[in-house]
Parts: C-alpha cells; structure tokens; sequence
C-alpha cells in the first residue's frame, strides 16, 4: 500500500470560529474525528494534528506564511482513488466556507529507503 498525506486547508478566520466553540460543539467535532478514525481503521497510519503559526522560510528570510493549510493526516490506500474515497464524506468539508482537502501521495526515493 502507498501513503498519502491529507492536508485539511480552510480560511485563517475559520480557526477564530474554532476557538469560540463551545465545550459541547468541540466535543461533538472531537466524536466526528473519531467515528471516522473507528472507520477507516489500520487504513489511517496517523490521524495528525491541528496546525497553525505558519512561517516561511527562503534564502531572503523568514516571514509569516498565509497558509491555508490547517491540519494533517496520514492514510494508507492502495491507489489515489481509494485515498480520494476515504476523504469525500469528511466531515472537514462541512466545517467552513471554503474548507477543502488536498491529497499527496508520498513518493519515496529508493536510494533513501532503509
């Protein structure tokens, strides 16, 4: 099986509703992500992590990113139409205005492999 990283990207504002949620609204979100964890089972290698603070690194110096990219996970499919299958009815997609999901497939190199 390959790996694909999922990148959960919705607008910066969309973290300011986030952190106004109520207990009972985050932890209606928090069963959400888990009910779909329970689902895809061994197929999710690792659920990830909100993300935030985006900086940009280049050789003129480091500034403040406007990444949209809010989070991350890791699956495991057998080809990028099983990947895309797994992330359609996500529940990141209802979250926000202009929430999304890009999907990578990992390409490894073989002369870094162990």
């Amino acid at each position: 099986m390959k790996k694909y990283i999922v990148l959960y990207t919705a607008p910066l504002t969309s973290a300011e509703r986030f952190a106004q949620a109520t207990p009972e609204q985050a932890q209606q979100g928090m069963k959400m992500w888990f009910d779909w964890k329970e689902k895809l089972g061994s197929r999710l290698v690792d659920m990830g992590q909100q993300l935030g603070n985006a900086m940009t690194v280049t050789k003129a110096g480091v500034t403040k990113s406007d990444s949209n990219i809010v989070g991350i996970s890791i699956l495991q499919a057998n080809s990028m139409d099983e990947a895309l299958d797994m992330v359609k009815s996500h529940h990141h997609l209802q979250w926000a205005e202009g929430a999304g999901i890009t999907i990578l497939e990992e390409m490894p190199i073989p002369e870094m492999q162990g």
